[in-house]
C-alpha cells in the first residue's frame, strides 16, 4: 500500500481595509465562524483569524488581518501591511463617502506595503447588499467607474448578515493572487530561472499584470457561505475562541 504524504498548505496574508463601521470584522467573522454579531465594536489597533480552505483541490491557509479604520490607529496597523499577497478594499453599500474613500486606503496601503500598485491583487467589496435599494447610496455603476480609475479588474458586493457572497469574497481574491502565480512562474521559465516547486512563488514585490475579472453578484461557492476550521482569532497576541465549522471544498 501507498503511502499518501499530506498536501502542504500554502499560507497567504489577507488584509481588509476600508473606513470604520463598513462591516470588515463581520466579514471577517462569518467567513471565518459562519457567525453575525448585529452590534459588533469598533476593532482597536489589528486582529486576525487563520482560515483553511480547499479550493480546486489546492490547500490554503488565509491569515486574514482585520484593522482599525480610525485615524487614530494609523501608526498600530501600517506595520502590518508588509508581506500581503491579497488586500481587500471594504466600503458600505449605504455609505458613499467610505466608496470615495477607499483611494486613501488603496495609497497608504502602497506606500507601507511597498509593492507595484498595476500588480497586486486588491479586490472591491461592498458591504451590507441585504438593503433595500432606496437605502443604497451606491450604484452599480459608481463602483464600477471607481474601479476603472484605479485600474482594479475585481469588485463583490456582500452580506455578513445573510450569509451573501461572502466566502465568493475571499475566494476571489485568491483566484486573482493564483493567476498571478502561474503567470509569474511562466515567466520565470522563460528567462530559464530555476523554479522551486515546493513553495509559492513569492508575489508581493513587483508582481506580474494580472487580467483576473470579477463582479457585483454571486458565484461557485455562494451556497457555501459556511466557514472552516479556524485555529482562532489574536489581537496584540490575544487568543479569541472561534467557531468551529465543517471543512468545504470550493471550485474555481
Amino acid at each position: 500500500m501507498t503511502n499518501m504524504r499530506p498536501q502542504k498548505s500554502k499560507l497567504l496574508k489577507v488584509v481588509i481595509l476600508g473606513e470604520g463601521g463598513v462591516g470588515k470584522s463581520a466579514l471577517l467573522t462569518r467567513f471565518v465562524s459562519n457567525r453575525y454579531e448585529e452590534n459588533n465594536f469598533h476593532t482597536i489597533g489589528v486582529e486576525f483569524m487563520n482560515k483553511d480552505i480547499v479550493v480546486d483541490g489546492e490547500r490554503f491557509t488565509l491569515q486574514i488581518w482585520d484593522t482599525a479604520g480610525q485615524e487614530r490607529f494609523r501608526a498600530l496597523r501600517t506595520p502590518f501591511y508588509r508581506g500581503s499577497d491579497i488586500c481587500l478594499l471594504c466600503y458600505a453599500l449605504d455609505d458613499r463617502d467610505s466608496l470615495r474613500g477607499l483611494s486613501l486606503w488603496r495609497n497608504e496601503f502602497l506606500n507601507y506595503a511597498d509593492v507595484n500598485q498595476d500588480k497586486f491583487p486588491f479586490i472591491v467589496v461592498g458591504t451590507k447588499n441585504d438593503l433595500p435599494e432606496q437605502k443604497r447610496q451606491v450604484s452599480y455603476e459608481g463602483v464600477q467607474q471607481w474601479c476603472a480609475e484605479q485600474k482594479i479588474a475585481c469588485h463583490i458586493t456582500t452580506s455578513s448578515k445573510a450569509a451573501n457572497n461572502v466566502t465568493d469574497a475571499f475566494v476571489l481574491g485568491l483566484r486573482q493572487w493564483r493567476h498571478m502565480e502561474c503567470v509569474a512562474e511562466a515567466e520565470l521559465r522563460q528567462q530559464g530561472d530555476t523554479i522551486d516547486l515546493t513553495s509559492p512563488i513569492r508575489l508581493v514585490q513587483r508582481r506580474i499584470c494580472c487580467t483576473g475579472g470579477g463582479g457585483g453578484g454571486g458565484g461557485e461557492g455562494q451556497e457555501d457561505d459556511a466557514a472552516m476550521q479556524s485555529p482562532g482569532k489574536k489581537m496584540f497576541g490575544q487568543k479569541r475562541n472561534a467557531t468551529k465549522a465543517p471543512a468545504t471544498n470550493y471550485r474555481l
